[in-house]
This record gives C-alpha cells, structure tokens and sequence, in this order.
C-alpha cells in the first residue's frame, strides 16, 4: 500500500475514533490525542502532495488544547472533523 493510501485510510480511522469517542464521553473526553495525530498526519500528506499544491497550504496544525466546557469540546471536534474530511479528499 503507498503512503497517500495508507494516510487516507488513517484519517478515516480517525474519523471513526473520534466518533466512538464523542459517543461515549458525553464531553468528558481530551480533543489532544485528536489533534496530534492530524497534526503528524498532515505533516505526511504535505510530503505526499507536495509543497507547490497550494490547496495543502489551507491546512494548518490543529491546536493541541483542550477546552473544559463539553460544548467547547464538541465545536473543536466538529472542527477537527471538517479538517479531517476535506484532507482525505484532497489525498483522494
């Protein structure tokens, strides 16, 4: 499997982890472990894409906090899962 495989197979797996996450925590969950993982993952796909693609520059670390508030927590996963989406169709 290559490498472009293999990231879009990871981040769907995220997708799923964060999902089960979310459903179990009832906002007792970190986001951090979320975002470290994108933020390494998006540091293999820049190398995958290229960086003369100027669609890889719209993406950006997330960042590595974690909000108390559930709510805060549910918005920065909601985030977390726009990014996520729109970097698997770009590696697609």
């Amino acid at each position: 499997m290559d490498l472009r495989r293999s990231l879009i197979t990871m981040l769907g797996r995220l997708l799923e982890d964060m999902q089960v996450v979310q459903q179990q925590g009832a906002g007792y969950y970190s986001c951090i472990p979320v975002s470290r993982r994108y933020n390494k993952l998006l540091t293999q796909a820049r190398q995958v894409v290229g960086d003369d693609d100027s669609l890889i520059g719209t993406f950006e670390p997330l960042p590595e906090t974690d909000p108390k508030d559930p709510g805060d927590k549910m918005k920065m996963m909601q985030g977390f899962r726009v990014e996520i989406g729109q970097l698997i169709t770009l590696l697609q």
